[in-house]
């Protein structure tokens, strides 16, 4: 069965950094596109980072310049760095993977996706 399984949340105070993982199925790594998305109670989940199957990746503005997602490919792990963390970051972080196939750009296209269960991040200020 296949399975995006996220780790590395956790509690952190503003301008702090944290490190977000994704393990994945091996033959679901290559050749799919992956992203990590975030979502508040009441509001929409939002794109946050993507990195697409051929390695053009593209970020939010609310996390550009302070975030950094990496597809490993060795370990088959999907990360996201993000650093000077403030409030408006807390959320639940999810990972999100789709077949080249079905990659077309932008965040949108991972909406009939593989998606993990997810992992709260909480920023204090």
């Amino acid at each position: 069965q296949v399975q995006l399984v996220e780790s590395g949340g956790g509690s952190v105070q503003s301008g702090g950094s944290l490190k977000l993982s994704c393990s994945v199925s091996e033959y679901i790594f290559s050749g799919y596109c992956m992203a990590w998305f975030r979502q508040v109670p009441g509001k929409e989940r939002e794109g946050v980072a993507s990195v697409e199957w051929y390695g053009a990746i593209t970020y939010a503005d609310s996390v550009k310049g302070r975030s950094t997602i990496f597809k490993d490919t060795e370990k088959k792990i999907l990360t996201l760095e993000m650093r000077r963390l403030n409030v408006d970051d807390s959320a639940m972080y999810y990972c999100a993977a789709r077949n080249r196939a079905h990659c077309r750009g932008g965040f949108g296209q991972y909406r009939d996706g593989l998606w993990g269960q997810g992992t709260q991040v909480t920023v204090s200020s």
